[in-house]
Parts: structure tokens; sequence; C-alpha cells
């Protein structure tokens, strides 16, 4: 009974050792990702900090003329409740501490312009833009697995006309874009709200704008993979038990080109939030960027520099997010 047991202790604990060779890497992965993550965060919010100092003259004096819209020179009394309430009496290191430790309670500081925190000026307009952005990708990721889908590994023809389409649309600008659908879909053909539309009609044309140049590069990225997987042998084997075409491109060959698509779909998360202050300014829409063309003009910086700490932040969630969508596409990649 004793050697039995012994015996079998031995391939126990090499049954589970493959769990922790597996899961070593993944944490060594995480930790990394994690790691990167602060110092981006850290980078962008020191970035911030360090434009506020840029304000040229004395720092109270603009602050007391943005808030009054009038510029001017200022008494030491004009200048004194000012000082006094963003400490600009303090040494630059303290400064700094104190706006570092304000941004991990989530204080973005307070408007010069509206007298109100940051956050809360963000905030309302914020929901506005995180619908745009989501609906601008979700539209990319379809326009680009119906193009990819349907040109891929096809005829050389076809192939390089897929191609030569997903590299012209990936290169628009924007802005062209948003003018040229405005005046055809809005003024034209009266389709679309031209300006500040609500609703789903008012949402088609400024997610069209952001989506169609991102479908591109998710094009150009997932459709070599696409070819590839398609001359795999479980394509072989799946056209043998009499599956149809289509259904092997979306059920097995999509799956296997999908992680570039993935990949850039972390990056346009942050890219298309960026991406919003000009699609928001074409179409008057609510939203951060109206906010962050409104705040450049006043030259309210905590403003400008909140949302680039925000936007800093949802690129990085969205990157390890994308980190996690790795392993379920592909658990392989959890080992590496």
């Amino acid at each position: 009974m004793t050697l039995t047991s012994s015996s079998e202790a031995p391939a126990a604990h090499a049954g589970s050792g493959i769990p922790a060779r597996l899961r070593a890497p993944r944490v060594r992965r995480v930790l990394s990702r994690l790691a990167g993550s602060v110092v981006v965060l850290w980078g962008a919010a020191t970035a911030a900090f360090l434009a506020q100092l840029a304000l040229p003259g004395d720092r109270a004096t603009a602050i007391l003329n943005i808030r009054t819209g009038q510029a001017q020179q200022r008494t030491p009394e004009e200048l004194a409740p000012i000082i006094a309430q963003f400490g600009l009496s303090d040494p630059v290191i303290v400064q700094y501490l104190r706006y570092i430790g304000g941004l991990l309670r989530g204080d973005l500081g307070t408007s010069y312009q509206q007298f109100r925190p940051v956050w809360d000026i963000i905030s309302e307009q914020l929901g506005a833009t995180l619908v745009l952005t989501a609906t601008g990708i979700a539209l990319a990721w379809l326009i680009m697995i119906v193009w990819v889908t349907a040109t891929a590994g096809r005829s050389r023809r076809v192939r390089n006309f897929g191609a030569g389409v997903d590299t012209l649309v990936a290169g628009i600008p924007p802005y062209w874009l948003g003018i040229l659908l405005l005046l055809v879909f809005g003024l034209q053909l009266r389709w679309f709200p031209v300006m500040g539309g609500t609703g789903i009609a008012g949402l088609v044309l400024p997610a069209l704008t952001l989506a169609i140049p991102l479908a591109g590069f998710m094009g150009q990225a997932t459709r070599t993979e696409f070819e590839r997987a398609l001359d795999q042998p479980f394509v072989l084997s799946a056209r043998m038990r009499g599956m149809g075409d289509l259904e092997i491109r979306l059920r097995h060959v999509l799956r296997h080109a999908a992680i570039p698509a993935v990949t850039l779909t972390g990056w346009a998360l942050g890219a298309t939030i960026s991406g919003a202050v000009i699609v928001e300014s074409i179409f008057s829409r609510p939203g951060i960027g109206e906010t962050l063309v409104t705040a450049v003009g006043t030259h309210d910086l905590p403003v400008v520099t909140g949302i680039v700490v925000l936007v800093a932040l949802v690129y990085v969630v969205a990157n390890l997010l994308v980190d996690i969508v790795y392993t379920v596409i592909d658990p392989r990649m959890a080992a590496s």
C-alpha cells in the first residue's frame, strides 16, 4: 500500500507541474504589462503637470485672466486667493506630489474657467464619447469582417482589389471623410441629420467617420493572416467534412486571423477617443471632444490635461483587456 502511494506521488506531482509551468509565464506577462501600464500613466500625468507649468508668465496671473476673460496685470491682493487656492507658493516638487496624489484619489484638478472639478466637467460629456467610440469600433469590425471574408483568398484580381481598398480607406483623413459623408448623406440625400442629431440617426455618420479608416487598418493586418490560415490543413479537413466555404471562413479561419485586429482594437480605443475631438466638432455632437476644443480655446489647462490623462488611462486599460482576449482566442498565448 505504501509503495503504491509513493509511486503515484511523482505522477501526481508531475501532473500538477504542467499547469504550474503554464501559470508562471502568464503571471509574469500580466505583471510586466501592469508595470508598463503604470509607467505610461505616470508619463502622461507628468507631461500634463509640466504643461501647466509651461503657462507663459506668472501662473496666478494667467489663471485669473482666464477666469475673468481680461488680460491685464494683477495686484498682489488680487492674486493672493488664487495662490492660496492652488498652492502656487509651494515648491514645484510639492505641487507635483500633490498633483500625483490627487490623481491617485481620482482628483483631476479644478477648472480655471468654470471653478468646478475637472472630473465633473468630463463625466458630463464622457458617456456620449464612449457611445460614439464603441459604435465606431463595432462598425469597423463589421466592415472589416465582411470585406476580408469576401475578398481574401479569392482570385488574384479580387485579392489585389481588396488589399488596395484597405490601403486607400486606411489613409483617409477623418476630417475629410466626415465632411464628405456630411455633404453626401446629410445635405444632398438628407438621410441623416446635418448637425447635432440625437439618437441612432445622429450617431451613424460620426461612427462611420471613425469606423471606415479603422476598418482599413484592421483589414490590412488581418488579410495576410486570413489567407495564410486558408492554406492550413484544418481548412482542407473541414472541406472534406462537407463544410461550406463561408462557414469555414467565419467559424475557423477568422478565429485564427483575428489576433492582429484584436491588437489594433486595443490601440484604436484610445485613438478613436482622440479622433472623437475632430468628429464631434464636425458633427456638432456633445462629448469630450467638444469639451477639449473649448478648453483649448480658453486656455483651461486643467481640463485639457485631465482629458489627456483620461485618454491615457483608457488606452492602458484597453491594452490590458486585449491581452485577456488573446488568451480567449488562442489559449496557447497564455503560456508565451
